[in-house]
């Protein structure tokens, strides 16, 4: 079994976004649901980064569930996507980790959403399978760089926020990061490929596209490498393929998201840094924190210090004790629809009571002025009507994204729990509701439910950064 620790770190997000023109996704997971079939209903995405396929152990799946007025369920309107499926450009790879990321976006800008799927070992690919009104059955490759290092494709971000160089795929690993402009096109065309610049270290590989100064261009966000006095990786703003970037002065951290959390109309960065400080007081915050750093027409300043979040913050729920973790999961979304998103927030090592490490997601309410952290509040699998119970490392809270899937127009969260039924992992979708999602008339997707083998470590959901070491 994989720590949290500061020598072995396991960190995780999703960012929401839109289709249409797609939003900022990425992950090192499932990604944000998009409509792959265009038939108006936004589709879920469960990856699964260590299923068997075939007689290659860990070759890697992912599972979409096409959306309709009843949501997504596991019984129907199932595809399974692996190296091994028709129309996947990549060849089969035991231990390829197909799946380990993924990212969504109308990149070719055709209205059906298309999704980026990364395999970070193995053969180290990075796949566009391309939306359709059949849904997902073409891919193309995004080809790695000559020389680069392993792991690419450890995670993906994309965004569509208009014509050109205003699509764009982002790729991190261990060489650093790869960006990808368009125009694409489901021939497999884009306009230009850049690399980041490289350091010596363990990477952390996490990756992120927000406009946080409303140009109208895609800011790339990405972490330098691991120091170790700190609890997180330095924050890195347009170092891959900008004229400009920018190192974040006040803060690290292992996970981004974007979005607009106070609705000015400028999308905000928020990163998740969720390991206790090596030196209390010095750096970080005991069980984890979340810092937000606010978008305007000048961007972020290097020198910006950020909003910092914890569950000692007024308003969040619990208490902050050590090894909570929390800030491993991340996302940002609109779930109460008042044009200031949420912040979704997995802590998966959370206390309940006496059960450890079962795991918690808590949700801190965007506001138009004042400090976030007010109202608050948090779900776990006592949560009434969720379809689990608390168990000792179930992880609950490792990935969190949230997206509209049945078209009333109140976002699903969606919450994996890694370590579930022996690291097989499960995905929890909690309906939408009037002002926040809700436990009642939720849906619980295991690898049997899915109609995948059982394995030890198949990881449904996915395992965000178990991998860095």
């Amino acid at each position: 079994m994989r720590r949290w620790s500061g020598a072995a770190l396991v960190a995780v997000g999703l960012i929401a976004g839109t289709l249409a023109p797609a939003g900022p996704a990425a992950s090192v997971h499932g990604a944000v649901p998009g409509d792959f079939n265009g038939d108006g209903y936004r589709d879920a995405v469960l990856p699964i980064p260590s299923a068997k396929v075939g007689n290659n152990v860990r070759g890697g799946a992912v599972v979409v569930l096409y959306g309709s007025a009843n949501g997504v369920s596991a019984g129907s309107r199932r595809q399974v996507i692996t190296e091994d499926s028709p129309g996947v450009p990549a060849q089969i790879a035991e231990s390829s980790g197909f799946g380990q990321s993924t990212a969504t976006a109308d990149l070719n800008r055709d209205g059906f959403a298309d999704l980026v799927i990364g395999a970070p070992r193995g053969g180290t690919t990075v796949t566009v399978m391309w939306g359709s009104g059949n849904g997902l059955r073409k891919g193309t490759l995004l080809p790695k760089p000559t020389p680069y290092n392993s792991l690419y494709g450890a995670d993906v971000a994309a965004v569509s926020a208009g014509p050109g160089a205003r699509a764009q795929v982002l790729v991190g690993g261990e060489g650093g990061t790869v960006l990808f402009k368009g125009p694409f096109s489901s021939s497999g065309t884009y306009s230009s490929v850049m690399q980041g610049p490289g350091e010596r270290g363990p990477l952390t590989g996490s990756v992120a596209l927000g406009d946080f100064n409303r140009d109208g261009m895609p800011d790339q966000v990405d972490f330098g490498w691991r120091q170790r006095d700190l609890t997180g990786s330095p924050v890195r703003v347009n170092q891959t393929g900008a004229p400009t970037g920018t190192v974040l002065q006040k803060g690290n951290g292992f996970i981004a998201a974007t979005g607009d959390v106070n609705g000015d109309g400028y999308s905000d960065l928020v990163v998740g840094d969720p390991l206790t400080p090596w030196t209390p007081g010095v750096d970080g915050e005991l069980g984890g924190r979340v810092l937000v750093w606010r978008g305007s027409a000048g961007g972020i300043a290097t020198d910006a210090a950020p909003e910092v979040i914890s569950q000692d913050t007024e308003g969040v729920p619990g208490t902050s004790e050590k090894g909570d973790t929390f800030g491993a999961g991340l996302a940002v979304a609109d779930l109460n629809r008042d044009g200031a998103a949420e912040i979704i927030v997995g802590a998966p090592y959370e206390a309940v009571g006496e059960v450890l490490r079962t795991g918690m997601v808590t949700v801190i309410p965007g506001r138009r002025i004042g400090p976030l952290g007010a109202g608050g509040y948090s779900f776990h699998q006592d949560t009434p009507g969720v379809p689990s119970v608390n168990e000792t490392t179930d992880c609950f809270g490792t990935t969190v994204s949230a997206e509209d899937v049945n078209g009333d127009l109140r976002p699903e969260l969606f919450i994996g729990a890694a370590c579930e039924n022996h690291y097989n992992g499960a995905v929890f979708m909690l309906r939408g509701g009037a002002s926040r999602p809700t436990g009642t008339g939720s849906r619980g997707f295991t690898l049997d439910s899915l109609g995948m083998p059982q394995s030890y470590e198949g990881w449904l959901g996915g395992f965000g950064l178990f991998w860095i070491t």
